[in-house]
């Protein structure tokens, strides 16, 4: 328990410094901008290279990754008609609909691996694949579907030369190819992707407001992110007979909180970029609630 709470007090510490240091002027929302580019183009691809490269890729849970890819449409299907319903503007509605789907596992890593260890970690590792692949490809394309960043047409080549999926793929690709990367790239890689983490949370710190505004259509982004998700970690868990720890972690990925991309993808694309930080960081709250108590549990 004292190595969980030693990795996310320090998440909770970034969220309020950005917070704190937007509220005495420091910093504002546009700073925040400037800090999710940076990530997007820059720290998120080598991350995103990084984790392909190096994971161990194992055959034997190669069910997971489409457990989170089916996850992800099908909370689409239902979300889809559920928003339209709210009679949202435009900006707001894409902000609520990429919340449904964007699984913020990186969140509940450090549970996992408080819980499981290595054991935890392998399995985070493959889901993740399709959880990333969903994110950079399906979810970016209804953020830049209902964001005000151009058109209702989708750019193509945009679409297409997302870094952050390219950093996925060519990470694969080496691995699969067996290329190992020297120290010097293993570091540069290391340090380039180590800010991540800290770029999103301290933007969301900058763009949060302690109002509760859109009070319903919130909670019907959490009902959907991580309640339909918790029933579906538990449906494709007893449809494939998973039992133990990839069972308790297959329900917990599906049920995790509000990804952090959803912020990202607001700030890039022009979506609703205060409803999509409060939902990250109230979902955020949330977690650390019932994550913990989710693993304890089952």
């Amino acid at each position: 328990m004292i190595d969980f709470w030693s990795k996310v007090i320090p998440i909770i510490i970034i969220f309020f410094l950005g917070f704190g240091l937007k509220k005495i002027k420091l910093f504002s929302s546009s700073t925040a901008d400037t800090l999710l580019r940076l990530s997007f183009y820059v720290t998120l691809p080598s991350l995103t290279f990084l984790s392909g490269a190096t994971a161990e890729l194992n055959l034997k849970f190669i069910y997971l990754p489409f457990i989170a890819i089916f996850t992800m449409l099908l909370i689409g299907l239902i979300s889809a008609p559920i928003a339209r319903l709210f009679k949202m503007p435009r900006a707001t509605h894409g902000s609520f609909y990429v919340g449904t789907l964007i699984m913020n596992t990186g969140f509940t890593l450090p549970f996992v691996l408080a819980a499981f260890g290595n054991q935890g970690l392998a399995i985070y590792t493959i889901f993740d694949f399709g959880n990333s692949l969903m994110i950079f490809t399906f979810a970016y394309y209804f953020a830049i579907k209902y964001g005000n960043r151009g058109n209702s047409k989708i750019p193509i080549k945009k679409f297409l030369l997302l870094p952050p999926i390219w950093g996925l793929i060519l990470g694969i690709i080496f691995n699969l190819l067996k290329i190992n990367l020297s120290p010097t790239a293993l570091n540069f890689f290391e340090i380039a992707g180590r800010p991540t983490i800290f770029l999103v949370i301290f933007s969301l710190g900058l763009y949060f407001h302690p109002k509760v505004t859109n009070f319903g259509k919130m909670f019907t982004v959490f009902g959907l992110r991580i309640g339909v998700g918790m029933l579906l970690g538990w449906g494709f868990s007893t449809l494939l007979g998973l039992e133990g720890v990839i069972k308790t972690l297959v329900i917990v990925f599906c049920g995790a909180p509000v990804g952090y991309n959803t912020l990202v993808f607001a700030s890039l694309e022009g979506m609703d970029k205060e409803f999509a930080a409060s939902l990250v960081s109230i979902s955020l709250l949330l977690g650390i609630i019932y994550v913990p108590l989710l693993l304890f549990w089952l």
